[in-house]
């Protein structure tokens, strides 16, 4: 983990290549996801069976493809009892927060007109769950619940199974959250049967959940015929600490993100050099102790970075340009600063706020924007499976009040049917 001062002539260098983080594209890669989303478009099933037998080495027929109720019983059975617990008290926690964001249809009357906006929830939508590096039951609630909770009356889970057996704790996860169709597919073919359906798979509205590059691709081609969450990229933490922060708690908090995969990106911005030193010396000393020491290694070596700036202010306006998926306040009287925060995907306040609890059971969403997102984006939400229809009804009279108005603005456009429209009502 480098160190970079602000007396460093390279620091705004360092600055710029971390803000640009989210701006490479491989063609060679949307090339290969091109193709196999053609592929399931024109043959379907065929195409899905060929490209799981490809990539996952396993070979599954179009009847085999859906997971069944039995199935999902022996998950019960063998997953242990307090890892099922554990998933419920989350899945508890996660849906008394998503309750909280639902609107209401809602109209007002004035001078003869009804205006208002109809909520509606999507028909069907589609769950990605990765299945490669790690097992992610926690992403299994925080797609499926929010959508839930909206009214969402179809929701599809599809997952790899490269070992040749969905986790227990996914399909005990998808129970819980209220999944409605559980399938062994994965990859780049799950994205297409999602989008344009197969005889064995029907389509969704929206494809939500995250996924490697090649998944992030397909989502990103298949928008347009369905809708998508974001395109997520590599987890991302920084952490804001002052010279009374725990060196200890910083590191740790920094390797919970690097964890995750070769390309997380960490970041500590503090005022204090001292700090920084011992952070980087913790880091190190933690990562020995780690399970998943070789991934995260990876992460900090390429990818971490310690700024030291010169005061609070100029901490922040670090800390929103670089618009982190995850931001921590580890500084006395955390709280206070809350106001100087504009971009971040999700916000942990104070020493006493690991990422960890807001990962599983703190309630809000992790499904966060990456990349700098987090200027335009927002976290996944019970917003983001719904649609919202303009409501608009008029009086005869209250028609005439506008139509002036109405005929002006349509000859300034040249439209003359709209014009029409309007003088059709008293001819």
């Amino acid at each position: 983990m480098k160190i970079f001062s602000w007396k460093d002539p390279r620091f705004d260098k360092i600055v710029e290549a971390v803000c640009q983080r989210a701006t490479q594209k491989n063609s060679k890669v949307e090339q290969l996801v091109r193709k196999i989303l053609d592929d399931v478009r024109r043959e379907g099933d065929k195409a899905v069976q060929r490209f799981t037998w490809k990539f996952d080495r396993i070979r599954i027929r179009p009847n085999q493809l859906r997971v069944t109720p039995k199935e999902i019983q022996e998950a019960y059975a063998v997953l242990p009892k307090a890892d099922t617990a554990a998933l419920k008290y989350a899945a508890r926690r996660i849906r008394t927060f998503h309750r909280r964001q639902r609107r209401s249809t809602w109209t007002y009357r004035k001078d003869g007109i009804q205006l208002g906006q109809m909520i509606t929830p999507l028909d069907a939508v589609g769950i990605y769950v990765p299945g490669g590096k790690a097992v992610y039951p926690s992403s299994v609630l925080m797609n499926t619940i929010p959508a839930k909770v909206a009214g969402v009356g179809r929701v599809v889970m599809c997952t790899p199974t490269p070992s040749g057996a969905i986790h227990p704790s996914l399909l005990v996860a998808a129970d819980i959250a209220g999944v409605d169709e559980i399938y062994r597919v994965g990859g780049v073919q799950a994205i297409g049967a999602l989008a344009f359906g197969t005889s064995s798979i029907c389509p969704v509205d929206k494809i939500v959940g995250p996924g490697n590059v090649y998944v992030a691709t397909a989502k990103r081609l298949v928008y347009g015929q369905v809708d998508i969450d974001m395109i997520a990229g590599p987890s991302e933490l920084l952490v804001l600490a002052d010279s009374t922060s725990n060196p200890r708690h910083v590191a740790a908090d920094l390797l919970c993100e690097a964890e995750h995969d070769e390309e997380a990106c960490v970041y500590l911005v503090t005022t204090s050099l001292a700090l920084a030193k011992r952070t980087v010396k913790e880091v190190n000393r933690q990562l020995s102790e780690l399970t998943r020491q070789e991934i995260a290694s990876h992460s900090v070596g390429t990818h971490a970075v310690a700024f030291v700036v010169k005061t609070v202010k100029e901490g922040f306006v670090l800390a929103n340009q670089i618009a982190p998926e995850h931001l921590s306040l580890n500084m006395k009287k955390a709280v206070d600063y809350l106001p100087r925060v504009r971009h971040a995907g999700a916000i942990f306040v104070g020493r006493y706020t690991p990422p960890a609890v807001a990962d599983y059971v703190a309630g809000p969403n992790h499904v966060l924007p990456t990349g700098g997102s987090a200027r335009f984006f927002s976290s996944l939400g019970v917003d983001e499976y719904v649609k919202r229809s303009n409501v608009v009804s008029y009086s005869q009279a209250a028609l005439l009040k506008a139509k002036r108005a109405v005929m002006r603005l349509a000859a300034l456009e040249g439209f003359d049917a709209h014009g029409q429209s309007m003088e059709s009502r008293w001819t």
